[in-house]
């Protein structure tokens, strides 16, 4: 479906040579000359862009500005301003426009930030509907377990303070992500919530990505861009593997934290966000700190709510309930009929470490609906090995056997052995071998 477009401008040349080249790029385009008639054109059918110029002959478009959110809120806005007036388009940004356009507007100008408005208003459709879609996967089973249960009462406590940071820790696979959704719904107003995985931004766009960037603030940029900051206002900011971070946007990070406000790169002007942020780490930040790879400060900032959750082998009592729950989940979306689980299978779920902890039993889960076509799972990748003590004691011990190779081998073997516990994330295996990224390439024999 094109995105609808409603383009509010006085000067019938200029109006109509741009509706003809915003039709010819696949928009639905609408025209008004004033306010009455967009008031009009609202109440027949709310548009999903709105182009809105300042001066129109029955009144001020900033002014009008505020209604037109109240009329649309979904809308997005771009205002038109006269050139050089970079006092209204602040003030139009503040009052909700996503962007603004200079006057006299070039066509080329009009059409990338009305392609970059449309690619927002299609990636929050994306949003809703993935955020519809997690509701029912993603939330959060009545735990059994008296650690996960107080978890659960603090999260609770916590969600009354709405601005208050607070800092997931626990292992690899343990389901931080869970809790930050979990922490997100409990909240009665809720904005979006809007995940970061930081390990996975480019040092060189991380500040961009995050607080976004004003028009020509580097090469590439040829229009203003929100940051993930501004398009979680009002909702929650999931900073994933906040360990990672630069320091020098770690400071940048502080200075958010504690007056909700921030520059986009290249700006000037101070613009605001009420998200919440929650951060999450298994890295051990206060040996980060001690390293000094983290800010002290922005650490006990971070750590205003310290949550610690617990791993799977420590709250046993939850591995079969969420066995149960993740096996219904990945039937409905195999398009599987529903399964459960053989007397033996019960017996190695109850047995098994689970050093991968809820990632790694969704794994094997999913795994076994593929490759057991029996009506009960058996889970047999979780059965020891006969005669081998080791195995026994855990599915998944390094073992060397066989005549007795060189120490670069062993290194070698080690280094792809952590690498398949991770799942084939390589940074994650790095840091659990507790060496740098190229190191690790050289002992996989990558490098």
């Amino acid at each position: 479906m094109s995105t609808s477009l409603l383009l509010v401008d006085d000067d019938r040349t200029f109006s109509s040579l741009a509706a003809s080249v915003l039709t010819q790029e696949g928009f639905r385009v609408r025209t008004a000359r004033s306010l009455h008639e967009t008031r009009a054109a609202l109440a027949r059918e709310a548009p999903d862009l709105v182009i809105l110029d300042r001066r129109l002959p029955d009144g001020d478009g900033l002014t009008f500005l505020p209604e037109l959110r109240t009329l649309v809120p979904g809308a997005v806005v771009l205002m038109a301003t006269a050139h050089g007036d970079i006092a209204s388009a602040v003030e139009a940004i503040r009052a909700g426009a996503r962007d603004y356009l200079s006057k006299p507007v070039e066509l080329d100008d009009l059409v990338l930030r009305a392609r970059r408005a449309a690619e927002d208003v299609q990636l929050q459709e994306r949003l809703q509907r993935a955020e519809s879609a997690l509701g029912g996967r993603h939330r959060m089973q009545v735990p059994r377990s008296p650690t996960m249960r107080h978890t659960l009462q603090m999260l609770e406590r916590i969600a009354t303070s709405p601005r208050s940071p607070v800092l997931l820790l626990g292992e690899t696979g343990v389901g931080k992500e869970v809790i930050a959704r979990h922490l997100h719904v409990l909240r009665e107003e809720q904005g979006p919530f809007v995940h970061v995985n930081c390990a996975a931004l480019p040092d060189t766009m991380v500040e961009s990505e995050l607080f976004g960037h004003e028009r020509g603030a580097f090469t590439d940029a040829r229009t203003a861009r929100r940051g993930l900051v501004e398009v979680a206002n009002g909702g929650l900011l999931f900073l994933d593997e906040v360990g990672e971070l630069p320091l020098a946007l770690q400071a940048k990070l502080l200075t958010f934290l504690d007056k909700g406000a921030f520059r986009r790169l290249g700006g000037s002007s101070e613009l605001s966000s009420t998200a919440r942020v929650v951060a999450a780490t298994n890295r051990n930040l206060t040996d980060e700190v001690a390293a000094g790879r983290f800010r002290e400060d922005l650490y006990f900032r971070l750590s205003v709510f310290k949550v610690d959750i617990p791993p799977l082998r420590e709250r046993r009592e939850d591995v079969l309930p969420l066995a149960e729950s993740l096996v219904a989940e990945l039937c409905a979306e195999l398009g599987r009929r529903p399964v459960g689980f053989s007397a033996a299978a019960r017996e190695r779920l109850e047995r098994y470490p689970f050093p991968g902890n809820v990632r790694e039993l969704r794994n094997v889960l999913e795994r076994a609906l593929v490759l057991e076509s029996g009506p009960n799972l058996e889970l047999e990748a979780l059965a020891p090995r006969p005669g081998d003590a080791a195995q026994m004691a855990d599915p998944h011990a390094f073992v060397v056997a066989g005549p007795l190779p060189p120490l670069e081998e062993i290194e070698r073997r080690y280094v792809r052995h952590v690498l398949e516990r991770m799942d084939g994330r390589r940074m994650d295996a790095a840091r659990a071998l507790g060496i740098s990224y190229p190191t690790f390439l050289r002992r996989l024999g990558e490098e």
